[in-house]
């Protein structure tokens, strides 16, 4: 069956017809993971016994005329930092290469609810430390539409799978963009919510303050229903905050108005970005002009501080989620040494990997007291100073339109600072939604002329984001879906 051609409701319209079954969809999405993964790489652990089981389940619920929820019997994938009672869940580490989790994470709590299909935990960077795949200790995942680069990270597996039809749709988390710039390369749509919008319950913590689980889809409104599903609040999650909107698809689907974008041209001015993505990004701010949206000019100066003081503050509280990591309280344990140090040495040494230590050891430098007012304290100033300036322009802006990252997917085994711009440059459009909490929405702007996916990011203000999906439905409506990589290699 053609399920890549449906939408995530077309998909629920379909099993509740009998048109076919959620053990029929299932089987197609693990032929396509049969046909692909071996070559792209996207999960660490596949499912496939436990998605027939719930596939069939959904099967029978509905000859009995059940009432189902709106993903029920669709086969999605989660990130392999959201815990699974029962399924190994090993943040793509040496360190809990074996860890089966007690407890479900609260967001695979409610998709349990939605009788969802779990083809597998998808591949990440290690701990969600990095912006590539390439630091799993596992495999590399490799991007669908040029399987020589990286899908983007931290994840990476997610975006791949729904990018290549391994998945209908997939969960990631964002901490600095981690679900913004793998959906950007991989040509697919990814939102982060307002801070606290979706619990993180049951999501390993890389850096609390932070971290934001996010839906990744092909489509805008598949984003939308995604999030309705998921956006609860929870009262065990001190962070959690209450949606204020009963439904985000029917905000999509809201008359579009005249609402006022914000353009920094600042950000495009920048010597790394490129002229294609550039050019793309023009596009289509002129045809947000086209269809009655005022673009103004914005003036944002704090770009490069943002890139400071959130490695800074990421890696601080990094380092201080690490801490039980230590082959004693929690994960592998090194049979070297004698002693507690010897041990502690010895399991992390040989259960991390080389960018978790890295930003273990900056965040230990930035939080020791001779240097924790330079860098700490400073870092979460700069952070005040960031959410400060964008209140101020959303004051007069609905939306700011920004790019995601300055290149299209680079090739494996290279880093985007080597094409200009400095270490972990190219992360940097993603960050000022990360530091300051207010949702960030990523949709495809189009294709280089490599066949490349381009990727395009509306920021809003708190809780706005109903209206970044109505600003992405109207550009995805004209503009259509990007091509599938199949599509584009035919």
């Amino acid at each position: 069956m053609d399920y890549r051609s449906m939408q995530l409701q077309q998909l629920a319209d379909g099993l509740r017809a009998r048109d076919f079954s959620s053990r029929e969809l299932t089987e197609s999405v693990f032929a396509a993971i049969d046909k692909t993964e071996p070559v792209v790489g996207a999960y660490i652990t596949l499912t496939r016994d436990i998605a027939m089981k719930q596939a069939d389940r959904v099967d029978a619920l509905l000859s009995e005329g059940r009432e189902l929820p709106p993903l029920a019997g669709i086969p999605g994938a989660l990130k392999d930092n959201i815990a699974t009672a029962g399924i190994r869940t090993t943040n793509a580490s040496r360190m809990l290469a074996d860890f089966v989790p007690p407890n479900d994470a609260f967001v695979w709590r409610i998709l349990r609810q939605q009788e969802m299909v779990l083809t597998g935990k998808a591949n990440m960077d290690e701990f969600a430390m990095g912006h590539s795949t390439e630091t799993s200790a596992f495999h590399r995942t490799r991007n669908p539409y040029d399987t020589s680069r990286v899908p983007g990270g931290s994840s990476g597996g997610s975006a791949a799978a729904v990018a290549s039809g391994e998945a209908c749709f997939a969960l990631g988390s964002d901490t600095g963009g981690s679900v913004r710039q793998p959906a950007a390369l991989c040509g697919i749509v990814g939102m982060r919510p307002t801070y606290g919008l979706i619990s993180r319950r049951g999501v390993t913590t890389f850096s609390s303050s932070l971290d934001q689980i996010g839906p990744m889809t092909r489509s805008v409104r598949d984003n939308a229903l995604l999030l309705d599903v998921l956006a609860f609040f929870d009262e065990k999650d001190a962070q959690s905050v209450a949606r204020r909107t009963d439904s985000f698809v029917r905000e999509a689907d809201a008359p579009f108005g005249q609402p006022v974008i914000g353009w920094p041209q600042s950000y495009f001015e920048l010597n790394d970005l490129r002229g294609d993505v550039k050019a793309l990004l023009e596009k289509a701010r002129d045809f947000y002009a086209s269809i009655g949206a005022r673009i103004v000019p914005v003036d944002l100066k704090t770009l490069d501080a943002c890139l400071a003081g959130y490695y800074i503050i990421s890696s601080a509280e990094g380092f201080s989620s690490m801490n039980r990591f230590d082959g004693i309280h929690y994960g592998r344990r090194s049979d070297g040494g004698n002693s507690l140090e010897d041990i502690y040495f010895h399991s992390r040494s040989e259960g991390l990997g080389t960018e978790v230590k890295r930003r273990i050891l900056l965040g230990c430098y930035a939080l020791t007291q001779e240097n924790y007012g330079d860098y700490y304290l400073k870092a979460a100033k700069v952070r005040t100073i960031v959410k400060r300036e964008f209140e101020a322009i959303f004051r007069t802006c609905d939306a700011i339109l920004t790019p995601v990252t300055a290149t299209p997917a680079w090739p494996l085994g290279s880093h985007p600072e080597e094409m200009g711009g400095g270490k972990y440059s190219n992360d940097r459009f993603t960050l000022p939604p990360s530091l300051t909490g207010m949702p960030a929405l990523e949709l495809p702007a189009g294709m280089t002329g490599e066949g490349l996916p381009v990727g395009m990011q509306l920021i809003g203000p708190r809780f706005s984001e109903g209206a970044l999906y109505r600003l992405a439905a109207a550009f995805e409506d004209a503009h259509g879906l990007l091509p599938t990589p199949e599509e584009v290699k035919a």
